[in-house]
């Protein structure tokens, strides 16, 4: 794992970025995030793309230096495990506003603003960049897949009693508070069932969830990384998280 140099000197927000193969995005989404008023910083946390997806971040990195970061790792080894490394990164770093954010569009970089500005206005802990808070606002998903994603955030919401329309999105800002409290080394999922327990945990350790209501647009470049296996590993990790979590002591917030 390698780390760049920059760091930054506290406070600040940066925006994690997991890729995979994403050479016909990356570019571009890191220009539209750097573009962003407030200073908006960028770390990619890259799984050994073949694709180049790593170099063209480096091509970026000369091209603006201080803003752009990249961890480079061997190989893919989940989502999860990106992001929680990306999370340390960022902690080390004294990074105030921790963002997830996709490489593909599906997640617009102007709605950042208003992730970072829910949880700077004391309006909660971690914003989550809502689908289904007000409505089903999915463009270009098959209906297929937009019927399984919005009853899979029902189902987990029943499960687990968060009060949260959209359990299962992958947009979202933390306070550096929330990640600095929950036990990162204890988050075991690695797929899909991995934004549920972050929810989940920081939910327990008694931070407030706040959804921002986004339109969430389906990539039009690359491939998707979807599978039945993820929505298979959600499904039955809910029931395990429920289970485990009634014997586990969870950290509580200061």
């Amino acid at each position: 794992m390698e780390y760049d140099k920059n760091k930054n000197q506290g406070g600040g927000n940066i925006v994690i970025i997991p890729t995979y193969n994403e050479i016909e995005n990356i570019g571009k989404i890191i220009d539209a995030v750097i573009a962003l008023p407030g200073r908006y910083d960028v770390l990619i946390v890259d799984d050994g793309s073949p694709d180049g997806t790593a170099d063209e971040v480096k091509a970026r990195q000369a091209a603006c230096p201080g803003r752009i970061s990249l961890i480079e790792r061997n190989g893919k080894l989940g989502l999860g495990t990106a992001y929680i490394a990306g999370f340390k990164w960022a902690l080390q770093r004294g990074y105030e506003y921790i963002f997830e954010m996709d490489a593909d569009f599906s997640h617009n970089p102007s709605d950042l603003p208003r992730l970072r500005e829910a949880c700077a206005s004391g309006r909660g802990d971690v914003a989550i960049g809502s689908r289904y808070v007000s409505g089903v606002n999915v463009v270009n998903w098959p209906i297929g897949r937009v019927i399984m994603s919005y009853f899979a955030s029902k189902y987990v919401r029943i499960v687990t009693g968060m009060r949260i329309a959209d359990t299962t999105a992958g947009f979202k800002c933390y306070k550096r508070e929330v990640l600095e409290t929950l036990d990162l080394d204890k988050i075991r999922f690695k797929g899909y069932a991995f934004q549920i327990e972050m929810k989940f945990a920081a939910y327990k350790c008694g931070f407030k969830l706040v959804e921002v209501p986004i339109i969430f647009i389906n990539r039009a470049l690359g491939t998707s990384k979807m599978s039945g296996g993820i929505f298979g590993e959600a499904f039955f990790g809910v029931i395990r998280l429920k289970i485990s979590s009634v014997l586990k002591k969870f950290p509580y917030r200061q």
